[in-house]
């Protein structure tokens, strides 16, 4: 089965950087666009950002664009999404998405399937 395992949360002051990635199997990744979204208590799952199969090219959030860059790695089944300039508002739990359907690619129920999460928490 479909499975996509997130990893490289943690907790980071203000102004830092984390990696995330996430590893997926179960699936023909080469030919699926990607998602990250983010979900912080009380809040919708918002989008952050996506990338198509081929990785030329990427979809981002106005809340993120220019500190936060996704990217995709089709030998190694990952796709990754580099987090700079990091913000107490960025405390969130970060998922990754797989199969997009082809409606809006910022929408969660575009994608079906999804994985369980890395919490980034930032303090200031």
């Amino acid at each position: 089965q479909v499975q996509l395992v997130e990893s490289g949360g943690g907790l980071v002051q203000a102004g830092g950087s984390l990696r995330l990635s996430c590893a997926a199997s179960g699936l023909t990744f080469r030919w699926n666009d990607m998602g990250w979204f983010r979900q912080a208590p009380g809040k919708d799952r918002e989008f952050i950002a996506a990338i198509s199969w081929s990785g030329e090219t990427t979809y981002d959030a106005d809340s993120v664009k220019g500190r936060f860059a996704i990217s995709r790695d089709n030998a190694k089944n990952t796709v990754y999404l580099q987090m700079n300039s990091l913000k107490p508002e960025d405390t969130a739990l970060y998922y990754c998405a797989a199969d997009f359907r082809g409606g809006n690619r910022r929408k969660p129920n575009e994608y079906n399937y999804w994985g369980q999460g890395t919490q980034v928490t930032v303090s200031s």
